[in-house]
């Protein structure tokens, strides 16, 4: 064979070699291909088995919303999802469905369901910023995940939110589909749709909200809590910014009615972002509204007794305490509860963070109250025919082996009884309840609204039976409305979701529960509290009369007082009853107690404390000491949790 032959077949053989390889990469690559489609057919078609039913699409199941309002009408919490009544897309203002079509699917009304040119944008985008900057899905994907899919992120959802798109889009109309979506995506604040979130923003109507408005709600859809008005003003006006921006660039308005939506008024809603601490109060209510209409079966509106104002004093004057001295006093834990006159609670505060602890220290916990016990004993005790001038030893004594002691440990010898009080004497305290009898002592706090286990010990009058500080404080009520007893509640009236009224408190507390005498002494022996007695810290720019406690090695410290407006407790603490650093309730809760007081009846005309009038009559009831013959009304039942408003202690 020749040069050139070996030469040129040479040549041939990697080109035939190529071409074989070429063939069979063809080939094998076909043969893979198809196989990739039955592959993918099969995928797609299980996934098809197991899309859920969407011929309910327009049908809403969900469990019943509580909505729950102060007592200005101001939404301040809400549990379940608050739907508002349903309005279909040609309702609507234009601007609402176009501000949301601009800024989360543009090219809505002509895709079918998925929209290819929409994904290869926001891939783009989301590669240049190197991170989700942007997203592909479009309404009717997002419709199909929100109802029918759950949030897994897995080839499988996505396969099948693809097909669901598909599946809705031939179903039902473009209008249709819009109308669901608005009607039930979420808008922050616990509003689902665009009507409860044009209530709970705006207080209005949907089909009545102008251009901005109309931007604000859908600029919600990306973000709703983060760009919530009630949140953050400020993000939720750049928000705003932005989708009229996009409604300019889809062509849906021009440059100048987006400069113009700017000044356009907006409507103030109905909800109140209230601080953390109002959640004590809302829990406390929401284990309470069975009681009164048994299990939900549609949205109700509780209207309750908080005040947001006195709500913020409270949440915002213990906040301050803590901080200043919480940490080098050893003080862990803080509660606070104020009621008016009637019993209604006006601010709570169950603790120093709810995120951090749900428990409810004005409610839940059972505390000592030391000698913010003692009211019960001198009331007891004047009712037996004690005055206030009556001279008593401050000296040692032992009952059954146990001997009471005072604060500082001194005696001071002969004592009147508005003196021992002011000063908290203990031995006299004990020398008080001794005489008249414990059991007299435990009829008047029951008489009150102690409804807590009370031990029929010598101790008792020092306040060794542990109580929850709303019943402490409601007993207080009493003394505040010189003789008429007080029942603690939250609850005003409940309605339905057609505005039907299921449930309004009427009347009162149970009625005369002190009789005049001994209720007008009752005032004046606390208000020797603040004038001169422990409780000096307290004092006020107005008449004021309470009563100072606290246990033993510094576990619990309170104060209890009212003035003609409010009556509140406070207790300082730690939850596993270490003690604090020499806290008394003469010093950080007396504080504490006027620093909320203070800012409470700010503006509020100066009032006498209630003195009630002497009776015109007398009737016979013979008395322990053989006193002065006078009556009392008849200890009443102890109510219901429903009929008090107040559920009673929890362990």
């Amino acid at each position: 064979m020749s040069a050139e032959r070996r030469r040129t077949g040479a040549g041939r053989q990697p080109s035939r070699s190529l071409r074989r390889l070429f063939g069979a990469l063809l080939k094998w690559g076909s043969v893979g291909a198809i196989w990739v489609v039955i592959l993918l057919g099969l995928v797609i078609g299980y996934e098809a088995l197991q899309l859920p039913d969407t011929s309910g699409l327009e049908q809403s199941t969900r469990k019943p919303a509580i909505r729950l309002a102060a007592a200005d009408g101001a939404t301040f919490a809400s549990f379940g999802e608050y739907y508002g009544k349903p309005i279909a897309v040609a309702e609507l203002p234009k601007a609402l469905p176009d501000a949301v079509i601009a800024t989360e699917d543009r090219r809505f009304w002509r895709h079918y369901g998925v929209d290819p040119l929409g994904l290869a944008r926001a891939l783009w985008v989301n590669l240049a910023h190197r991170g989700i900057r942007q997203g592909g899905s479009t309404i009717t994907q997002q419709l199909a995940k929100n109802l029918f899919l759950t949030p897994e992120r897995s080839l499988a959802r996505k396969i099948q939110e693809l097909l669901l798109a598909f599946s809705l889009e031939r179903r039902f109309t473009k209008d249709e589909i819009l109308t669901v979506y608005l009607n039930r995506v979420y808008l922050g604040a616990g509003a689902f749709g665009v009507s409860a979130a044009a209530e709970r923003y705006f207080g209005k109507e949907a089909n009545e909200l102008n251009l901005y408005e109309s931007a604000l709600i859908a600029g919600l859809l990306k973000a709703p809590s983060r760009y919530s008005p009630a949140a953050s003003p400020e993000r939720s006006r750049e928000r705003t910014r932005q989708v009229l921006a996009n409604m300019v660039v889809a062509g849906y308005i021009t440059q100048a009615a987006a400069a113009a939506a700017e000044h356009l008024p907006v409507g103030r809603g109905n909800f109140t972002m209230a601080g953390a601490g109002s959640r004590y109060f809302a829990d406390w209510i929401l284990d309470q509204v069975g009681d009164y209409v048994g299990a939900p079966t549609s949205d109700l509106t509780v209207i309750t007794t908080i005040d947001p104002v006195l709500q913020r004093i409270a949440e915002a004057a213990v906040e301050a305490a803590l901080a200043k001295s919480g940490s080098q006093r050893n003080v862990g834990e803080a509660a606070l509860v104020a009621l008016g006159p009637d019993g209604a609670v006006k601010a709570m505060v169950g603790g120093r963070d709810y995120r951090e602890s749900q428990f409810n220290r004005a409610t839940q916990a059972l505390r000592q109250p030391g000698s913010a016990f003692k009211p019960f004993v001198y009331l007891a005790g004047l009712e037996a025919g004690i005055t206030a001038e009556q001279i008593f030893q401050d000296s040692p004594f032992s009952i059954g082996g146990w001997s009471p002691a005072n604060f500082d440990r001194r005696f001071r010898g002969p004592i009147s009884v508005s003196e021992a009080f002011a000063q908290s004497i203990n031995t006299v305290a004990v020398a008080v309840s001794e005489r008249v009898g414990r059991r007299r002592v435990i009829e008047a706090a029951r008489r009150l609204g102690i409804t807590a286990a009370l031990e029929d010990a010598p101790s008792l009058a020092l306040g060794t039976s542990e109580v929850t500080l709303i019943e402490l404080t409601q007993a207080y009520g009493a003394f505040a409305t010189g003789g008429e007893g007080v029942w603690a509640h939250g609850i005003e009236e409940i309605r339905d979701a057609a505005g039907q009224v299921l449930y309004r408190r009427s009347g009162g507390g149970p009625g005369r529960v002190i009789e005049p005498g001994p209720a007008a002494e009752m005032t004046r022996l606390m208000t020797g509290v603040i004038d001169r007695g422990t409780g000096r810290s307290a004092k006020l720019d107005r008449p004021a009369a309470g009563k100072t406690g606290t246990s033993q090695s510094f576990r619990d410290a309170l104060f209890v007082g009212f003035t003609a407006d409010l009556i509140a407790g406070v207790w300082l603490g730690n939850d596993d009853g270490q003690a604090m650093k020499a806290v008394t309730g003469g010093n950080l809760p007396a504080e504490l107690w006027s620093a909320f007081m203070r800012e409470a009846d700010r503006g509020r005309p100066i009032k006498p404390l209630v003195v009630p009038p002497q009776p015109q009559t007398s009737f016979i009831l013979p008395w322990l000491t053989g006193g002065p013959a006078r009556t009392l009304a008849p200890s009443p039942p102890v109510p219901s949790a429903a009929e008090r408003g107040f559920n009673g202690p929890k362990n």
